[in-house]
């Protein structure tokens, strides 16, 4: 983190103000070895440093202070993120993109809710659970090997295919999605932006591709039904506890980048399915 920081210019973001005690690469790392054993809210990384890694972190003040430097720290870890992103695309041509939902209470008491982000977030419908949600959209784009690429959060009633443009914007290649993605106008603008979007048909739509193409196509698909799985599971990103959307986005941020980390320190070798499919389409 040290390193990073000081690489990136980022070591001194600080214009005034007293100098935390804590430096921000300490935070940024104990926040991400926090999310990845588990620990996902604030208080529980606290406790954690506090009780049993003290004496690598003397200068852990209290709870309210780490968790301000936490949210603080957004920053940084977007652009942690965008350098981990950079290093996973490099020469890689194909994608996966797809949206999970982050509700932030039950769809019968959002109306009672009175915090700021009540104002902010929509009633969504989450297909996998056959129910509407209220609260926000998690859109998140990766590469087969299941490493994040981009993500980005929107109220829940904001559909994936208004997104996708955005998160997808400087790639080139193709683009796997789910049959939410059918639409003409969509197609067209990702093409200009040099991607090649392939979705499965509905059962009322006449497809000429191949049929091997199209079953490699949807088994590459569930990688990112598997990394969403992590998200979930792992990481508890559908369960965060936020008042406002600085708070929201910062632990959001948290868990994408710890994530990745986790991705990146256990990066497994291609086993070509990616590239039989861009033969095949070719």
């Amino acid at each position: 983190m040290d390193n990073f920081l000081k690489e990136n210019k980022l070591n001194n973001i600080r214009k005034r103000g007293e100098k935390p005690a804590l430096s921000d690469a300490e935070v940024l790392t104990m926040e991400l070895i926090g999310e990845y054993l588990g620990h996902n809210s604030d208080k529980a990384i606290w406790f954690y440093f506090k009780t049993h890694w003290l004496h690598f972190f003397p200068k852990i003040g209290c709870r309210t202070s780490f968790s301000r430097q936490c949210a603080n720290t957004y920053a940084l870890k977007q652009a942690l993120q965008r350098d981990l992103s950079s290093r996973l695309s490099v020469g890689q041509a194909l994608y996966l993109v797809d949206g999970f939902p982050i509700p932030l209470c039950h769809i019968k008491r959002y109306k009672r809710s009175k915090t700021e982000l009540s104002s902010i977030g929509a009633v969504g419908y989450c297909a996998a659970k056959a129910a509407y949600y209220f609260g926000f959209k998690g859109h998140i784009l990766i590469t087969p090997q299941g490493g994040a690429v981009a993500y980005e959060i929107t109220a829940s009633n904001v559909h994936e295919r208004d997104v996708v443009p955005e998160i997808s914007a400087g790639l080139t290649g193709m683009l796997l999605a789910d049959k939410g993605l059918i639409r003409p106008e969509l197609n067209a603008l990702l093409t200009r932006q040099g991607l090649n979007l392939q979705t499965p048909l509905r059962v009322n739509m006449a497809d000429a591709r191949p049929k091997k193409m199209v079953a490699i196509m949807m088994t590459i698909r569930r990688k990112i039904e598997t990394v969403i799985g992590q998200l979930v599971e792992r990481f508890d990103i559908q369960s965060i506890r936020a008042k406002d959307l600085w708070h929201l986005k910062a632990k959001v941020a948290r868990k994408i980048v710890a994530r990745t980390f986790c991705f990146m320190l256990n990066k497994i070798e291609n086993h070509h399915k990616p590239l039989e499919l861009a033969l095949l389409i070719t």
